[in-house]
């Protein structure tokens, strides 16, 4: 499944991606369909985090660039947030990273369609191998850093 949720500046973004989701009979769950012009980022991107971080589930996180969701999305742990502008960063952000969340910037110009974004992102395995032991220091540095530096 996946957990899509937007801040008030990526509600159409949004709303075209699940358009997307259902074309295809990906399974989704919207966190916020009833996007509010005061909803925050900070607030969507923790409730998709609290979906995905003890699941197998994916998430797209949307706000006005993406910046904003990414950086918030990354202060959970067992959550790997990339924004990406291209179908390449989605593949190798899930390749090489395991990322389990997409953050998507409603007001920037992507390279590409959106919905190739989104389709690399769901479609592209993390590769393993020497990725591992990368993906190992981040958990290491997540479990050291639970009171700040």
């Amino acid at each position: 499944m996946i957990i899509i949720g937007s801040d008030h500046a990526g509600t159409t973004l949004k709303q075209n991606i699940i358009s997307y989701l259902k074309s295809k009979n990906i399974e989704y769950m919207d966190i916020n369909e009833d996007n509010k012009e005061n909803d925050d980022y900070p607030d969507i991107a923790y409730m998709i985090c609290k979906k995905v971080a003890d699941s197998n589930n994916k998430g797209i996180a949307i706000c006005g660039t993406g910046i904003g969701v990414s950086i918030a999305c990354n202060k959970i742990n067992k959550i790997r947030a990339a924004n990406c502008f291209n179908t390449y960063m989605a593949k190798m952000c899930r390749a090489h990273n395991d990322a389990n969340i997409l953050c998507l910037g409603a007001r920037v110009e992507l390279d590409c369609n959106v919905n190739d974004i989104v389709e690399a992102f769901l479609n592209t395995e993390f590769e393993g191998g020497r990725h591992i032991r990368r993906l190992d220091k981040i958990k290491e540095i997540e479990k050291n850093n639970k009171g700040g530096i």
